[in-house]
């Protein structure tokens, strides 16, 4: 099985820059109104619990283009990554365990420079 070190250099750089994307993405999410249009708040108590929203200013043009941005950029990663050539010559769990690896290599090895095994 492929230790970390074996992956292509475009596939890790990819595989960083859709983490980084991916972050980028939740904290601009996390930090925006929770409705991207105008909206009046509202408490609704006639579920299995209440739900609760403020009233929403909703998303400025600069918002709604910023994550539209980087939903584009994110689906473009994606699409890299997972279609890039060099999972031709992996197939099953094979295939699947480095794709684990992969998602996990922008991690410190654990003490001693070994990999875990999957």
């Amino acid at each position: 099985m492929a230790a970390t070190s074996d992956f292509p250099s475009d596939l890790l750089a990819g595989q960083e820059e859709l983490r980084q994307v991916q972050a980028e993405l939740s904290t601009l999410l996390k930090r925006l109104p929770w409705s991207v249009e105008p909206l009046d708040g509202f408490s609704d108590d006639t579920g299995s619990r209440l739900v609760e929203r403020p009233a929403s200013p909703g998303w400025t043009d600069d918002e709604q283009a910023e994550v539209e941005k980087l939903r584009r950029r994110e689906h473009e990663l994606v699409v890299f990554v997972s279609t890039h050539r060099y999972w031709a010559g992996l197939a099953g769990v094979d295939r699947v365990h480095a794709r684990s690896r992969l998602k996990h290599a922008h991690e410190a090895p654990p003490p001693g420079g070994t990999e875990p095994s999957p």
